[in-house]
């Protein structure tokens, strides 16, 4: 477990130069010169800047037709938008002149470049040096280009004065999870593609660009429908559909460098021909991170949270004992849980030093929290499987007891939560939403129904987790009666799994409560149980980080950059490992995710996530 630390990402857009100093701003931009001109004008200014096919009004059509067949929602492709001189230069000045930051947080990992609408904002020595990005931005923007992707889109007019373009470079590594681009005034989405020109980008280097059909809308599927593998001046691009336009950035495989312009046509600004008042505040109610928020998708969450009161008298019993546990530390079972637990964290002296320390901090971590013989038989077995069973890749391919989390725009990894089997479509969930509360789960069952060994003995320390006496030796070392349990076997396979940053909902501790005793907060254990290696840069990912979460931080743009720069919101970060354990009082207010497992580490990360509602401790 340790702090992390990275620097506050610059936002400088261009290489530093010694020639830079003290000049004034330019105040005038192209685009402000061709906004006083007229429409033929513009066009014979920017012509040379396109490929000539552009202005066929036959590719046109051609294009429209593409986007109005196209699946699993509306887009596009131009194979070849801009003058290729002109872009191969672009590329030369990108290369030669823009700074790059990398930036990571729960949903990407991308080197990010100042925003390029605000070119204008240089001084005369930055902008001498970047003409033909200029050049290029002028285009995109030009009226001409706008009316062509209003038509074939039918998205309606787009904005030339709110421009939003950035640069983004995808080396190893590299990836953007699902997101549907639902943010502010977006009304299309466009990304050009300028990888090394000389080669041709194969689908095995990874950074695709990936779409995704819907479940229902603002419920993505979790295996993409359609992929588009960029080329150099290749222009993908699409209308914003909320709830509808998933899609994803496919990890970069391999050691080159895709580059991109990201950008987004916006809805008429005030003033502009097509504003219509009020329409941006509309959009905003569709945004990814409300949805993600919304009680009515919470339906189609899955693991479902099935917690149950434990029974009174069961509670009472680790009140009693907790009082005086010194005395009764032997009637415990004590052989039992020697048959799991390291021998070490039975002894007293151990047991006070791990409770000072979480009621000073409210976690602690634990190293080998098993016991050398459990430990090798269970590394044994889970290591096997990693290495000698077929990887399910697809939803379709995994079989029961293993689930699918979902949806895809909030979370992907494989659990077990001891629960029947679930059919991930529309009518199964609705159907599924109504028995939740009837089908608690049985994980003795399970253990007799399973003839795999990994999954038995898997299963075998689920049941020790919700024991008696691991309970017991659990209050010891928090301080805290636990009062109803949830425990789930996960796994995050390379290339595929992840959750992204979420609170905990009010309604899970709220639901499971004694009156005037229970705690504000929910008690959480990660045993990490990951037999690979190499996971303790944190560069393939599978690290499970907590944060708190920022006042005024409603904007999902923000949500989703802010924490990654932010050493001061982070509270710990805890690597993919084997046999250790974190254990966490969490509130409300913290904010928790496992980070996206890269297709380069050498096998899943393997863990047991447990959440426990608490009573304080009454004396």
């Amino acid at each position: 477990m340790s702090k992390k630390s990275s620097k506050k990402s610059s936002k400088r857009t261009l290489k530093s130069s010694p020639k830079q100093s003290k000049k004034k701003l330019l105040k005038l931009n192209s685009l402000d010169r061709l906004s006083n001109k007229n429409f033929s004008e513009e066009l014979k200014e920017i012509k040379d800047y396109f490929d000539e096919i552009v202005f066929d009004p036959n590719y046109k059509e051609e294009i429209k037709n593409q986007i109005l067949d196209s699946q699993p929602y509306k887009w596009g492709h131009i194979d070849s938008l801009i003058n290729l001189d002109l872009l191969k230069s672009v590329r030369n000045e990108i290369l030669n002149e823009i700074h790059f930051t990398r930036k990571e947080t729960d949903i990407y990992k991308v080197f990010q470049s100042g925003d390029l609408a605000n070119l204008s904002g240089l001084d005369s020595n930055d902008l001498s040096r970047l003409p033909s990005l200029l050049k290029l931005r002028t285009a995109l923007y030009s009226q001409f280009f706008r009316n062509f992707i209003s038509y074939v889109t039918n998205s309606g007019k787009l904005s030339g004065i709110k421009q939003d373009m950035s640069l983004n470079t995808y080396t190893k590594h590299c990836h953007l999870l699902t997101h549907d681009d639902v943010i502010g005034s977006r009304r299309v989405s466009y990304i050009l593609y300028l990888p090394d020109p000389n080669s041709t980008w194969k689908e095995h280097y990874g950074g695709s660009l990936r779409l995704f059909s819907s479940i229902v809308d603002n419920i993505p599927e979790s295996d993409y429908h359609s992929k588009f593998i960029p080329q150099f001046n290749n222009f993908a691009f699409f209308k914003v559909q909320p709830g509808k336009s998933f899609h994803d950035v496919e990890e970069v495989k391999v050691d080159k460098q895709r580059i991109s312009i990201q950008g987004w046509f916006h809805i008429p600004q005030k003033g502009e021909d097509g504003f219509i008042e009020g329409e941006e505040e509309s959009y905003q109610k569709f945004s990814t991170l409300s949805s993600l928020q919304s009680k009515k998708l919470q339906k189609y969450d899955y693991p479902k949270q099935i917690k149950l009161l434990f029974p009174i008298n069961e509670i009472n019993l680790y009140k009693k004992f907790f009082n005086n546990y010194q005395d009764q530390f032997d009637n415990i079972k004590i052989e039992y849980l020697r048959k799991f637990l390291n021998p070490g964290l039975l002894e007293l002296s151990q047991l006070k030093k791990l409770n000072d320390i979480f009621l000073n901090e409210s976690i602690v971590e634990i190293i080998s929290l098993l016991n050398s013989n459990y430990s090798k038989i269970l590394f044994d077995l889970i290591k096997k499987s990693e290495f000698d069973e077929v990887m399910p890749i697809l939803q379709n391919q995994i079989k029961y007891p293993w689930k699918l989390a979902i949806p895809s725009s909030k979370q992907r990894y494989m659990y077990i939560d001891g629960r029947r089997v679930e059919e991930l479509n529309e009518d199964s969930i609705n159907n599924d939403s109504q028995i939740n509360s009837l089908d608690s789960p049985n994980f003795d069952l399970l253990k007799d129904s399973t003839n795999n060994k990994t999954l038995k003995e898997l299963i075998n320390l689920v049941l020790f987790l919700k024991s008696l006496p691991f309970k017991k030796w659990l209050s010891i070392v928090t301080s805290l009666v636990p009062i109803s349990d949830q425990i789930l076997i996960r796994r995050f396979r390379p290339g595929l799994d992840f959750t992204l940053a979420t609170t905990i909902d009010e309604e899970e501790i709220t639901n499971i409560s004694i009156k005037d005793s229970s705690v504000d907060a929910v008690l959480e254990a990660t045993l990490s149980l990951t037999p690979t290696k190499e996971w303790e840069s944190g560069e393939l990912g599978g690290y499970e980080l907590c944060m708190s979460m920022e006042d005024g931080q409603d904007d999902p743009a923000v949500y989703r950059s802010a924490k990654g720069d932010s050493d001061d919101s982070v509270i710990c970060i805890s690597q993919a490992s084997w046999n250790n354990v974190s254990i966490m009082l969490r509130d409300k207010n913290v904010m928790k995710f496992v980070k996206y497992v890269s297709w380069n580490a050498k096998g899943s990360r393997w863990d047991i996530h447990c959440q426990w509602n608490v009573q304080a401790r009454c004396d």
